[in-house]
This record gives structure tokens, sequence and C-alpha cells, in this order.
């Protein structure tokens, strides 16, 4: 016999904004809440770019609206490009930054192979 299960139903309207400066903000959906994942919608305004920083874990990022500029340390000079509906997979401990790299609102999906989201910025 299966153990009982339920379907979750996450609604971004419902999720609490989080400033990441004032170019950005992210919506956690699922994570730290016994979900093996942890997921959110982060909105990007033109101009906004992340920190150096990795993961040690898999981050994929899924393009929903605008465009997105990403790429691996040392690797500045060909990033990837991505629009809605193309996703990026970050290897784990692998430094990297993403931008919006267009000139109108970026909102991607993060998907972090982690039930916390672990962020380590790297300073220059």
């Amino acid at each position: 016999m299966r153990p009982a299960a339920e379907a979750r139903v996450i609604r971004l309207a419902d999720a609490e904004k989080v400033s990441f400066g004032p170019l950005s903000d992210y919506q956690r959906l699922t994570g730290n809440d016994g979900m093996p994942v942890f997921t959110g919608v982060q909105t990007c305004q033109p101009g906004y770019a992340t920190p150096l920083h990795w993961h040690p874990y898999v981050e994929c990022l899924f393009v929903l609206e605008g465009t997105m500029e990403a790429w691996l340390e040392g690797q500045e000079a060909t990033p990837a490009r991505l629009g809605p509906g193309e996703m990026i997979a970050l290897p784990a401990c692998t430094p990297h930054v993403f931008r919006n790299g267009g000139d109108t609102v970026l909102r991607l999906m993060g998907i972090h192979a982690s039930p916390t989201r672990i962020v380590n910025r790297i300073e220059s």
C-alpha cells in the first residue's frame, strides 16, 4: 500500500517578495519546508547582475521572461545568452554570474538541487 500523499499548490502571487537590492527581488516557492529542492522566481530590472558566487549543488536557471546572460568564472567574454523557455544548468561548486542582458524585465525560476538555498559569494 502506498502512503497517502497530497499535491501542494504554491501560488507566486502569495509568495513573499524579498529584496535582492534595488534592481531585483526574489519569491521563494519551495525550500526549507520539507521539499527536496529549493525553488523561487527572481525578477531583475535592466542593469541587474549577481556578484560572482557559487552553490554546493547544481543550480538550474529557467528564463520565464526577458533575456539573461550567464557565465562561469573566467568565461566573461563568452556569456551564454538565454531567452524565454531556455535553461542553463550550473555545475556545483563552480563560481558563476548572471545578469539581465536586455532592456526589459528578466524573470527567471531558480531550481536549487538542495532543500535549502546556499549562496557563497566571492568578494573581489
